[in-house]
């Protein structure tokens, strides 16, 4: 379902799985951090919300969302979590920077997932425009945060279920 037609922070709560003793890790992009932050705050508070303690919340940043797949697999790697998100935002620009930053970022969090042990939520924002990003984050589609939040919570239940 495209975004645009859904409100990233609605969800059935019935759905979603108690999270008490899972641990998250989330790595975020200081690059456009008024969009980020505003992620990085929906994730949190989702997660608590959902029976996260604070102390089992570890948070990275990194400079840009390139970055997330580096920062990611070392969070994965680290063994302190159950899953990790990663949170950032790229606007399209006049160059094709943005099409190299996206495909990049998302073919390595990808490749995390498909050859890690740790679920890799991906969060990271590909807008055309500044309006686009902060409709997402917290405007009027919600907060793609509550989404991956949310998300990375039914990963590690789906995981815990299979051991």
């Amino acid at each position: 379902m495209a975004t645009n037609l859904h409100n990233l922070s609605e969800y059935d709560i019935q759905s979603v799985p108690n999270a008490k003793g899972m641990r998250f890790g989330i790595v975020v992009s200081e690059w456009n951090h008024n969009i980020t932050g505003a992620l990085l705050e929906g994730a949190q508070q989702t997660l608590l919300k959902h029976g996260v303690e604070e102390n089992d919340l570890i948070i990275m940043t990194v400079p840009g969302s390139f970055e997330l797949v580096f920062g990611a697999a070392q969070m994965a790697k680290s063994g302190k979590v159950d899953g990790v998100i990663a949170i950032g935002c790229v606007i399209r620009g006049d160059t094709p920077h943005f099409d190299y930053i996206c495909e990049g970022a998302t073919q390595g969090l990808a490749e995390l997932n498909t050859t890690g042990d740790v679920p890799v939520i991906y969060g990271l924002l590909t807008c055309n425009n500044l309006q686009q990003a902060q409709d997402r984050a917290g405007g009027i589609l919600g907060n793609k945060g509550d989404e991956c939040a949310i998300t990375a919570i039914k990963m590690v239940d789906f995981k815990k279920k299979l051991i």
